[in-house]
């Protein structure tokens, strides 16, 4: 009876799910670059069906010119690079994020799937942002759509950050840890996408005439901002620590100071 009690005891504990439990890393990152991979499958195959003119329309409608044919499809082309650049940076992003992370959770994982859940919507947003006709109801509303789904995409990535900051002693390693070298660039960089894709949200609703400009200069000058950000927060953290460094000398200075006056002058 000992027996199978522990036996009983034994199997309700097998199948008990702990998010904190640990995943394989190395699995995780395998499920993520083929979802990635897909994902930029798809939209070169969306790009390479519908965007390419017909021989016959080249020659009788455009006299013969391949890049006058070609301009008709331009926000199309417009719309699938910056797509295709949003990809990139997310799968870039998400490979710093693993870079530093030494041990996956399940709510980790869990976290990761819901971004992947969004990051493969990125080929519907392309075909509703150059489906419809320029300054439309439905175009405004195709923008906002792509937004959503980039800005959750981007928000499960940094729910992932967050999470193993809760356990960073062993989920992450010592550099990218709060107050690491790396933390307060990995932090910029993860709060980048959502706080840029929900400000062109909200732009879209204030501005609907300016939408599709609005959401073209955000996929433009996302890979731009990546780079300036580096440099910013270097700067930012160079000159803390000089300020930091410069009161510090002050108080060893007054310390030194206190130190060779007289007790009688320290008294008075």
């Amino acid at each position: 009876g000992q027996r199978g009690q522990e036996e009983e005891h034994h199997s309700l504990e097998t199948f008990t799910f702990y998010l904190s439990e640990p995943l394989s890393k190395e699995r995780v990152e395998a499920f993520s670059d083929g979802v990635y991979a897909i994902v930029a499958t798809l939209l070169i195959l969306d790009i390479c069906e519908d965007n390419v003119p017909d021989p016959r329309e080249v020659q009788e409608k455009f006299h013969g010119s391949l890049l006058e044919a070609l301009s008709e499809y331009g926000p199309n082309y417009l719309a699938y690079f910056g797509s295709f650049v949003t990809i990139g940076l997310l799968w870039f992003v998400h490979h710093s994020l693993f870079l530093y992370v030494t041990k996956a959770t399940r709510l980790m994982g869990l976290l990761n799937i819901l971004s992947l859940a969004f990051i493969g919507g990125l080929p519907l947003a392309y075909q509703l942002t150059s489906e419809f006709a320029e300054k439309s109801h439905n175009e405004i509303e195709a923008i906002q759509v792509s937004c959503v789904i980039t800005f959750f995409a981007s928000i499960f990535q940094f729910a992932i950050w967050t999470t193993a900051l809760l356990n960073e002693e062993e989920t992450l390693h010592a550099f990218a840890r709060y107050g690491g070298k790396e933390h307060a660039f990995m932090f910029a960089k993860l709060a980048l996408y959502p706080c840029v894709s929900l400000g062109a949200f909200f732009l879209t609703c204030l501005l609907s005439e300016f939408s599709t400009a609005i959401f073209h200069l955000m996929q433009i000058v996302i890979p731009f901002a990546f780079l300036a950000l580096r440099i910013f927060v270097r700067i930012s953290l160079t000159a803390i620590k000089s300020v930091m460094s410069l009161s510090r000398r002050k108080v060893v200075l007054l310390e030194e100071e206190e130190a060779c006056l007289s007790p009688n002058e320290t008294l008075s």
